[in-house]
Formats: structure tokens, sequence, C-alpha cells
């Protein structure tokens, strides 16, 4: 195959993902047919099984690409804060890569967000080895933390923050007010010191 060929190739395949997630986000994987996602991209429906072997394999590819945002944005502000064992620091950098991934990366993180759990068995399992190479990442990470806490305080304390952060995807309008990194400061306060802190 020709250099110009492969282009072609990964430029296609590229706006058929960018199309998908897009779509997925709006109208949910069960809403979002192969037709509607070869419209979006000016293809016909047939030519996505170039790139595609099915909608599944599609919703497998986004969700990824998603993961991978998320993991690279964690690295790096893993990498931003050696030197520093301050606590309350390491969560709010941490939190605000999470936010940054969701809000500033684009349809591909929201998407494995707010649709994860609505896709097909076979998608989920698909997808699980990377979701949970980034969740141990954090369980690495509270476990240097919060060294006094045992394993199921830490998971629990894990799954609260995921929430609080994960469920912003549906509310929060980073054209708005608050910024991310306003929001991010918000979260983790309220998550290491309570929200009484807050009331007047």
């Amino acid at each position: 195959m020709g250099v110009g060929l492969q282009t072609e190739e990964i430029t296609g395949r590229a706006r058929v993902l960018d199309a998908a997630a897009e779509l997925f986000v709006r109208q949910g994987y069960v809403g979002t047919t192969l037709r509607q996602i070869a419209a979006a991209t000016g293809i016909k429906a047939g030519s996505i099984y170039h790139h595609f072997e099915s909608k599944e394999a599609l919703f497998v590819a986004v969700l990824n690409d998603g993961i991978v945002v998320m993991i690279d944005a964690f690295d790096e502000a893993q990498s931003s804060l050696a030197g520093t064992d301050d606590v309350a620091v390491h969560v709010r950098e941490h939190v605000r890569s999470h936010l940054s991934a969701i809000f500033e990366n684009g349809p591909y993180t929201t998407a494995h967000v707010t649709s994860f759990f609505s896709a097909p068995a076979e998608v989920r399992a698909a997808v699980v080895p990377k979701r949970d190479s980034y969740e141990q990442k954090w369980n690495q990470l509270f476990e240097v933390l919060f060294p006094a806490a045992n394993t199921k305080e830490l998971r629990l304390r894990r799954l609260i923050l995921f929430g609080a952060m994960n469920a912003t995807a549906e509310w929060f309008d980073p054209a708005g007010n608050l910024t991310v990194d306003q929001l991010a400061t918000a979260i983790s306060d309220q998550f290491l010191q309570g929200v009484t802190q807050y009331e007047s």
C-alpha cells in the first residue's frame, strides 16, 4: 500500500471515530446507528466496514481511545508532582487531570464516562483491561496518599471521588462561570475536608 493510500485510510478511520464518538455521546450507544455515523462522516454505511467490523468494534475503539487520554493525563500529572508529598496537592492535580481529560479532549472520554455501563457485555469486556489499568493507577496513588486506610476504605474513597468527577460530565459547562481548575479545587476540597466548610 502506498503512503498516500495509508494516509487516506488513517484519516478515514479517524473521521469515522470522531463522528461515532460525537453521536454516542449525544444519542447513546443504542440510539446510534452505523447509517447515522456514515452520514455524519460523509460516506456510505457500507464503507464503515472497511475500518471496523461492527458497531461494537467501533464503540470499543472509541472507549479505548477515551481511556488512553485519561491514562496519559494521569501520568502527566504524576510526573509534574515529583518532589512533593502534599496530599491535597496530589489529589487536586489528579482530579484536575481527570476533569481535563473529560472536558478538553472531545467526546471520546465523555463517551467512556457516560456510556460504558450501557454498552453491550462484549464491549464492556473488551474495554475492561484498559479501564482496570487506569483504576489501578488511582488505587496505587491512594495507597501512598492514605497509608492508614485499609483496602476496603481505599476502594470506597476512590469510588466516591470517581462518582463526583464523572457526574460532572452530565452538568458542567466549561464555557460557564466556573473553570475546570476551579471545579477541580471544589471537588478536591470537598473530598478531603467535607462540604461543611462551604456553609456560612
